[in-house]
C-alpha cells in the first residue's frame, strides 16, 4: 500500500498530474474516437471490404481491454510513470510503422495491434495514479482527467481531416504518431507516491541496534517489490456486482453512438445537420464530465447513489431518443445522453475506488477492464440483430437502455450488500466498545 493511499495530497502537485493524465486521455482515448475518418481511405488504398477493414478498430478496441491487467500488474510491480512512458512508445510506433503500410495484416499489427497496446498502457496507469493522488477530492480529480477524451475528440475530428487532405492517410498516421510521443512527457510528470511501507521500513531499520544480525541486504530491500497483482479480487463479490455492472452498462455505451447517425439518415435529416450531433454529443459530454466531478467533490450524495441516479437517467434518454422525429428533437435527446452519459464517466471509476479500497485499486481496474471488454464486444452485434429483426434502428436504443435498467438494479444490490457488511463490522465492534468504560470489573474479577 503506498504511503498517500492512507493521506493523499489531494492537491498540490496531485494537479499536474491530472492535466498530465487528461492530455493522456486526449492522446489515446480521442485518437480511438477519431481514427473511423481514416476507414474509407484505408479501404480504399487496399480495396478491401468494409468488414475487413473495420477489423482495424476491433482489434485496437480488443488490446486496448486485454492490456488493460497487464498494465495494472506492471503498475503495481513498477511505477505507473514507467508503464506511461512505455505506453506513448508503443503508440508512436504502431502509427509511424503504420506509414509503411505493407498490407492489411501489417495494419492489424502496427495501428492494431501496438496502438491498442501503447493505448492500454497509458490510459490505464494514468486513471489509475489520479485516484492514488486523491482522496477527498477523488471524483472532481478523475472527471476532470477524463474529460480530456471529449475535449481532444472535439478537435480532433476536423484536424484529422485536415491532415488526410494535405498528407494523405499515411502522412497522417505518422504525423499523429509523433504527436503520440507527448505522452512520454505527460508520463515523466506522473511523480511516483512514496511507499507507505518502505517509510515504515525506514523507520524501524533506524530504530533497529546495530549488530542485531539482520541482513543489511535483506533490509534494504524495497516492499514494493513484493506487490503482486490481486487476482483474488474476483471472489469478492462486492467487485463481481460491479464488475457484472460494467458487462451490462458497456454493452449499452457503444450503441448509441453507432446507430445515431444511421437513425438521423433514416428520419430524413441533411448529412451537415447529421454531422452536427456529434458535436454536440462532445460538448453535452465534456460538461457533463465536469459538472458531476464538481457535485461528486461535495460529498451530498453517496457516489454509487450518483452513479445509479445518471444510469438512470441515461437509460431514460435512451428510451425517449427514438420518439424524435425532426432534427430539434433528436438534437436534445442526444444532448440528454451526452450529458448523462459524462456524468457517468465521470464518477464509475471513483465508485470502483469506493468498493474495492485504493490499496487493491490498480489491481481492480485492470481486471473491471477485461471483464467490462465482454459488454463492448457483445452489445454492438446483439444490437445490430435487433435492429436487423425489427427492421428499425430504434430498436438498438430500446435495447441499450433495458439494458442500463438492469445495470442500475445490480448498483441498488451492491448499495444495499454494502450497507449490510458496514452494520455488520458496527455490530461485531459494539461489545469490544461496551467494555472499555468499566476495566475494574476485569481487576475485581482477577482479584
Amino acid at each position: 500500500m503506498q504511503a498517500k493511499d492512507s493521506n493523499p495530497p489531494d492537491g498540490g502537485y496531485g494537479w499536474v498530474v491530472v492535466v498530465s493524465a487528461f492530455m493522456v486521455m486526449g492522446l489515446t482515448a480521442a485518437v480511438l474516437k477519431t481514427f473511423g475518418l481514416f476507414f474509407v481511405e484505408i479501404q480504399q488504398h487496399f480495396d478491401e471490404l468494409a468488414s475487413t477493414t473495420s477489423w482495424i478498430t476491433s482489434v485496437t478496441i480488443a488490446i486496448f481491454h486485454l492490456g488493460a491487467p497487464v498494465a495494472s500488474s506492471l503498475c503495481v510491480r513498477y511505477t505507473h510513470r514507467a508503464v506511461v512512458i512505455t505506453g506513448g512508445l508503443l503508440a508512436f510506433s504502431g502509427m509511424a510503422l503504420g506509414f509503411f503500410g505493407l498490407n492489411m495484416v501489417w495494419m492489424y499489427a502496427t495501428t492494431g495491434f501496438l496502438q491498442g497496446l501503447g493505448i492500454s498502457f497509458s490510459w490505464t496507469p494514468a486513471i489509475s495514479i489520479v485516484s492514488h493522488y486523491f482522496s477527498k477530492k477523488r471524483a472532481l480529480a478523475n472527471a476532470v482527467a477524463s474529460a480530456g477524451e471529449c475535449a481532444f475528440a472535439f478537435t480532433f475530428g476536423p484536424f484529422f481531416q485536415w491532415l488526410i487532405s494535405q498528407y494523405g492517410w499515411k502522412g497522417a498516421l505518422l504525423i499523429i504518431g509523433g504527436i503520440q510521443l507527448n505522452i512520454c512527457v505527460c508520463g515523466m510528470l506522473m511523480r511516483p507516491l512514496a511507499s507507505g511501507c518502505l517509510l515504515e521500513a525506514r523507520h524501524s531499520r533506524a530504530e533497529t541496534p546495530p549488530g542485531s544480525g539482520a541482513s543489511r541486504t535483506d533490509e534494504e530491500k524495497s516492499p514494493i517489490t513484493h506487490k503482486t497483482f490481486n487476482w483474488m479480487l474476483v471472489r469478492r463479490p462486492e467487485f463481481v456486482l460491479y464488475a457484472v455492472f460494467g458487462i451490462l452498462a458497456a454493452m449499452s455505451f457503444f450503441v448509441p453512438p453507432l446507430f445515431l447517425v444511421p437513425l438521423s439518415y433514416s428520419l430524413g435529416i441533411d448529412e451537415s445537420w447529421t454531422a452536427s450531433l456529434l458535436s454536440i454529443l462532445a460538448m453535452v459530454d465534456f460538461a457533463g464530465r465536469l459538472l458531476c466531478g464538481w457535485y461528486a467533490n461535495l460529498h451530498i450524495t453517496k457516489t454509487v447513489h450518483l452513479l445509479t441516479m445518471t444510469i438512470t437517467l441515461i437509460s431514460t434518454s435512451l428510451m425517449l431518443l427514438p420518439l424524435a422525429n425532426s432534427y430539434l428533437s433528436l438534437a436534445i435527446f442526444t444532448g440528454f445522453y451526452g450529458f448523462f452519459f459524462g456524468t457517468t464517466v465521470a464518477v464509475h471509476i471513483t465508485v470502483l475506488a469506493d468498493v474495492v479500497g485504493m490499496p487493491d485499486f490498480d489491481s481492480a481496474l485492470g481486471l473491471f477492464m477485461l471483464i467490462r471488454s465482454t459488454g463492448g464486444f457483445v452489445g454492438p452485434p446483439l444490437a445490430g440483430l435487433i435492429v436487423d429483426m425489427a427492421g428499425d434502428y430504434r430498436a438498438g436504443f430500446y435495447m441499450a437502455g433495458a439494458t442500463l435498467v438492469l445495470s442500475a438494479g445490480l448498483l441498488v444490490t451492491l448499495d444495499q450488500f454494502q450497507q449490510r457488511k458496514e452494520r455488520g463490522r458496527q455490530t461485531n465492534a459494539k461489545p469490544e466498545k461496551s467494555a472499555l468504560p468499566y476495566p475494574s470489573l476485569h481487576l475485581l474479577k482477577l482479584q
